[in-house]
């Protein structure tokens, strides 16, 4: 079954029972799930949902990509597809569609997901794609000998291993969300 806007409500929900001083930033989001629009389709407007996956390896380094479209260095992620039956699932699609991590090599860390964010994204006419919001909900998960594989050209220019902290200097503090996150 495909992911609904309640699915996207219920991990909001969860997260914001972690991170209640994040519901103020978050209150656009949760009006629009309210709404529901079927914002697992990339193609919803003003937004819809991606998912993003912080890989840990061995406790001391973050798998990160070059994203191609945004030129920037990211946590692997995109995307809802029609297929995809759970957030967290989704994510490690992502994951391994970007990477080409082997999922055997990958354990989730949490069902709750450890960062949640929302932000605007500049139109892409090529996509069909006007301005709009993503609601980027991302998950943690580790791996003690997971390696990149074939990378998905048409998405990423690479990726690699960061250490901690030159990750969280590109990222943010949503890598140290990944390596603290509970069980």
């Amino acid at each position: 079954m495909a992911i609904t806007d309640s699915d996207i409500s219920d991990a909001l929900g969860v997260y914001l029972e972690r991170h209640p001083d994040e519901a103020e930033q978050l209150s656009k989001p949760l009006q629009l799930l309210a709404e529901g629009r079927n914002f697992a389709s990339r193609r919803s407007f003003p937004m819809h949902v991606t998912v993003g996956a912080l890989l840990v390896r061995d406790g001391a380094e973050i798998l990160l990509i070059e994203h191609l479209a945004y030129g920037l260095t990211l946590q692997p992620g995109g995307h809802l597809e029609p297929t995809d039956i759970s957030l967290v699932e989704a994510a490690v699609r992502e994951l391994m569609e970007e990477t080409g991590m082997d999922p055997r090599q990958v354990s989730v860390v949490s069902p709750t997901p450890v960062y949640v964010e929302y932000g605007k994204v500049p139109a892409r006419p090529e996509k069909d794609e006007p301005e709009h919001y993503h609601l980027d909900i991302g998950y943690a998960f580790t791996t003690v000998r997971g390696d990149v594989g074939r990378i998905q050209e048409s998405e990423v220019t690479g990726a690699g291993w960061y250490p901690l902290k030159a990750a969280e200097r590109l990222v943010g503090h949503r890598i140290r969300r990944a390596v603290a996150a509970p069980a």
